[in-house]
């Protein structure tokens, strides 16, 4: 046996690995909406419905400096991140479009909020599509543009803002993974400032995908970078980790996250 059909014959005998990115080839779609659906339903049945991580944020205001945090989430509409020490019970909650600090275990405030990037990034692969398109358009994008350019080396559409447009609000997923990459948004109390969010250095994650590399900018300024390790795929989380009525500690955090 010649050593070309020997090495072909052990290519087809070795297993495929377990997460392999299938190859979808692109097709066009006629609004922000039709790709939304298309988003959902590449992942449905696939995407993972817990999460947890540990975070390292980079923030540069207002003096550079690192901290730990330490989030998990429920997807969709739930995501918590607590930051170290965790004794100290400061924590953010974002539970059904709704935003709670916690501060030294008390509830400091609440208020309505929709997050984009938990829609975006990740509820858009488990809501509804119609749920989806509807808290995208009431955020401000305008789902009936679309228009296809490239970003990092990857080809993207763009929902939202047409060609050379870097003011309006928009965001940007890739065309073969249909994962989120960018969003652009006008700061709205700020005439001329512009904030923006890339989800970088995806990785997958069960059949889904986790981008473990955030960072966000202002007028072009990376102000935060998020850097995402431990990361954990459907994981057990405590039943009332997301209770906004009272603080309880983050059980799942091993070691007390000091």
């Amino acid at each position: 046996m010649t050593a070309p059909v020997a090495f072909a014959l052990f290519l087809l005998a070795t297993p495929a690995p377990a997460h392999r990115e299938s190859v979808v080839r692109p097709r066009p779609y006629p609004d922000g909406a039709a790709l939304i659906r298309a988003m959902h339903d590449r992942y449905a049945g696939k995407w993972y419905h817990t999460l947890s991580f540990v975070q390292t944020t980079t923030l540069s205001r207002p003096t550079p400096h690192q901290e730990t945090w330490y989030e998990a989430a429920r997807i969709p509409g739930n995501l918590r991140i607590d930051i170290s020490p965790v004794d100290s019970e400061n924590m953010i909650l974002f539970r059904h479009d709704t935003l709670y600090r916690f501060k030294q275990g008390q509830l400091a405030g609440s208020r309505p909020f929709v997050h984009p990037l938990m829609v975006l990034g990740f509820d858009v692969y488990l809501d509804a599509p119609d749920t989806t398109i509807g808290k995208l358009k009431a955020l401000g994008f305008a789902m009936d543009r679309i228009r296809e350019a490239a970003w990092q080396g990857r080809p993207v559409y763009v929902v939202g803002a047409g060609e050379g447009d870097t003011t309006s609000a928009q965001f940007w997923i890739d065309k073969e993974r249909l994962l989120f990459v960018r969003m652009l948004e006008p700061v709205g109390d700020k005439p001329g400032t512009i904030a923006e969010t890339q989800f970088n250095r995806y990785q997958p994650l069960g059949q889904g995908w986790i981008s473990v590399e955030v960072v966000f900018s202002v007028n072009g300024e990376q102000i935060t970078k998020e850097e995402y390790a431990e990361v954990r795929g459907d994981p057990e989380l405590p039943a009332d980790l997301f209770d906004a009525t009272a603080y309880k500690a983050p059980g799942w955090v091993g070691g007390g996250g000091k």
